[in-house]
């Protein structure tokens, strides 16, 4: 597949990665509609891809506070089109067109250019995207994943340890790519049959592991580790630098594929027939919702990831809590994507996320920029309080 553009030149500008805001922002990335297809590509080929409707909304909350937005195509185009832009920052959501590691490639071309960008570095996005080699991470550094073992053809699936019921998946692609109810498997011919599928519709290896029977729950999270009092929203934030939204359980049990949360559920409209359902906060103790944190916390740590993220976790039979995957670029659409549902749930409006994302990859380079305004609102009433408070 590759992605047809429709771009004017913009002016060439020299960057000054010191220069206080309003910012020139490229905010790039790749869109289901400027996207053609090869007659072979998989049917759900394109599926991470972001919809028009997005990339507005993003644009729309960045020049809310002022900024100049420019839209760049994350294609082939990209390293002219960045160059000639030569934006102060890059707000980064491109899945990347092609390659095991096509996450990476925006980061790793803004870093050879020197340009500021929001979200995880390159080995962080290279590596979650590839789903086997996150697991391996997580078991080396002791977390919680169910036993699972990759297969780049058929042989040896016989000899496995692993106890049925199995659940079998490309090793690299997201939004449910490539997961329906045939994606959990019950003897050995299910196995090699699905195996088989995976390899010759993904050109990929298939991720085999044991299938995880209970809730599905994913917690999502903006922030980085660091002194908050220096944020653009110091108080949005925890001690530990992190803002954590409230978790969103996922039950799939009415939905097109019961059990399974995979692309076709993913694709329907939220409360329409079929759909799974959004649980947002889930109801779930206070107690458990810290562990779940404090899980995600753990795997993000693990492999770096930067900003914001989303971590997928499911329980066993036991009630136990195991890490799915992660998703260091989630989805920003303010209808549909579970970290904007989190962030309606709790209150806080899109732009507060979107400019939170920005300012936050904005501060770990130092770019120059000055607190929010509403919190100084906020601040100058509160005082204006106290001090009537004093009077009296």
């Amino acid at each position: 597949m590759y992605e047809k553009t429709n771009i004017s030149n913009a002016k060439n500008k020299q960057t000054n990665k010191f220069r206080k805001p309003p910012w020139r922002i490229a905010l790039i990335a790749n869109l289901k509609d400027d996207t053609i297809f090869d007659p072979n590509d998989p049917i759900d080929a394109g599926a991470e891809f972001d919809q028009v409707e997005t990339v507005l909304a993003i644009r729309e909350a960045l020049e809310s506070y002022g900024h100049e937005v420019v839209f760049l195509p994350g294609d082939r185009t990209l390293p002219v089109t960045i160059s000639e832009l030569s934006p102060d920052i890059c707000f980064n959501i491109a899945e990347g067109l092609r390659g095991d590691g096509r996450e990476a490639q925006v980061p790793a071309l803004c870093e050879l250019l020197q340009i500021p960008y929001t979200g995880s570095r390159v080995v962080t996005n290279a590596i979650s995207l590839d789903k086997t080699q996150t697991k391996r991470i997580w078991r080396e550094a002791g977390l919680p994943t169910a036993p699972f073992l990759e297969f780049s053809s058929v042989d040896g699936i016989k000899n496995s340890a692993l106890r049925f019921p199995l659940f079998v998946k490309p090793t690299r692609e997201g939004t449910g790519m490539g997961i329906d109810s045939s994606a959990v498997v019950r003897n050995n011919k299910a196995l090699a049959e699905r195996v088989k599928w995976i390899i010759k519709t993904y050109q990929q290896p298939a991720l085999v592991e044991e299938y995880l029977t209970g809730r599905e729950f994913t917690v999502g999270f903006i922030g980085n580790f660091g002194d908050r009092s220096k944020r653009f929203r110091p108080d949005f934030y925890d001690k530990d630098g992190f803002h954590w939204f409230p978790i969103l359980e996922i039950d799939t049990q009415d939905s097109v594929s019961p059990g399974v949360y995979g692309h076709s559920a993913k694709e329907m409209e939220i409360f329409s027939s079929g759909a799974p359902e959004y649980i947002c906060p889930a109801q779930i103790s206070e107690q458990f919702s810290q562990r779940l944190i404090n899980l995600t916390q753990k795997a993000a740590e693990a492999l770096n990831v930067l900003d914001f993220g989303r971590v997928d976790i499911r329980l066993g039979a036991s009630g136990e809590p195991y890490l799915l995957e992660i998703n260091t670029l989630p989805g920003l659409n303010p209808l549909i994507s579970d970290i904007c549902i989190m962030a309606d749930a709790e209150g806080t409006d899109y732009e507060v996320l979107i400019t939170e994302i920005l300012y936050l990859a904005a501060q770990r380079y130092k770019l120059p920029f000055e607190p929010s305004r509403e919190r100084k609102t906020i601040q100058s009433f509160i005082k204006r309080l106290q001090k009537t408070f004093i009077r009296q």
